[in-house]
């Protein structure tokens, strides 16, 4: 891990918004824009839905049930006096932001007691929710997106968990796509591990493929602002130098770079298309003081 414990940030202490704050602008949108062709749209995420994998004891599971049926609120407005028999419906959800397709705030990990942006834990974490450094923070983000297919790097149609995909063979990929990297690039990476979600998921939670620390710093220092992939953590699991080290790509992009990372991805399309290169939008809901929140990335190609 770094020894770089208390600069955490190119851009200042107290910095909030991270890469995406500060290397996205208005050429980074127009340029992403002028990159769609046929105005065709792939969605990235997966559906949110009752038993969908989640990682216990820290994450707890999607669960939605009814708090109005159109049956019982008609009753109630027909007793109230209305005569034209209207019902409504509504939910409660209750879910960590961490299940299906969601982005992690810069807030969501920690290098000891330090956060991004020289916050620590002690300022920075309240009994409900993050006082600094939540989602809310996020900009909404329309740049270049690349998707590197590296599920079959070792012959097979996915790579297996606990293989780590290095900075030799994210340079390859690139190589490959003759993709030269951009500042306010979003990478996605398709290890293939996503065809374990909801079809496996004991599978999918056991562990996975994903990049090990020094591809992560390799793709920061190329001023990327948010990696992703279709597993659970971008991040190979178990690590390289599990137990002594865990989850370094978290410290590394949220603690230290300020890089987002989208988990839970649906990369199968785009991968198979062999779309590499394409407009990604992604708008995550402000949800005050939050750790991380489901989204919905498109690409527009």
């Amino acid at each position: 891990m770094t020894n770089c414990l208390h600069d955490h940030s190119r851009w200042g202490e107290g910095d909030q918004t991270g890469a995406a704050g500060h290397l996205l602008d208005q050429k980074t949108t127009l340029s992403a824009l002028g990159k769609i062709q046929s105005g065709e749209i792939i969605d990235l995420s997966h559906t949110i839905e009752m038993g969908a994998p989640f990682m216990p004891p820290n994450q707890t599971p999607y669960i939605i049930s009814s708090s109005a049926t159109a049956k019982n609120s008609m009753k109630i407005r027909e007793k109230m006096g209305a005569k034209n028999k209207v019902g409504a419906n509504l939910e409660r959800i209750e879910m960590t932001t961490h299940v299906g397709t969601h982005i992690d705030s810069l807030g969501h990990f920690s290098i000891g007691e330090h956060l991004y942006g020289g916050h620590t834990i002690e300022e920075s974490v309240g009994d409900w929710g993050l006082l600094q450094l939540g989602v809310e923070n996020i900009p909404p983000i329309i740049t270049r997106g690349l998707c590197l297919n590296l599920s079959k790097l070792d012959g097979a149609d996915c790579l297996e968990a606990g293989r780590p995909i290095t900075s030799d063979d994210l340079k390859r990929a690139y190589d490959d796509h003759n993709i030269t990297p951009h500042k306010g690039d979003v990478v996605l990476i398709n290890t293939g591990w996503g065809k374990h979600f909801m079809h496996d998921n004991t599978k999918y939670i056991s562990g996975e493929p994903g990049l090990n620390e020094e591809a992560a710093r390799w793709l920061t220092q190329n001023d990327v602002v948010a990696i992703g992939s279709d597993n659970m953590a971008v991040e190979v699991l178990p690590g390289t130098n599990h137990p002594d080290v865990m989850m370094p790509v978290h410290q590394h992009c949220l603690a230290e770079a300020g890089v987002h990372l989208i988990e839970n991805l649906a990369l199968s399309e785009i991968s198979e298309r062999s779309i590499n290169e394409f407009c990604l939008i992604m708008l995550p809901v402000k949800l005050k003081g939050a750790t991380g929140c489901p989204v919905r990335p498109v690409a527009v190609i």
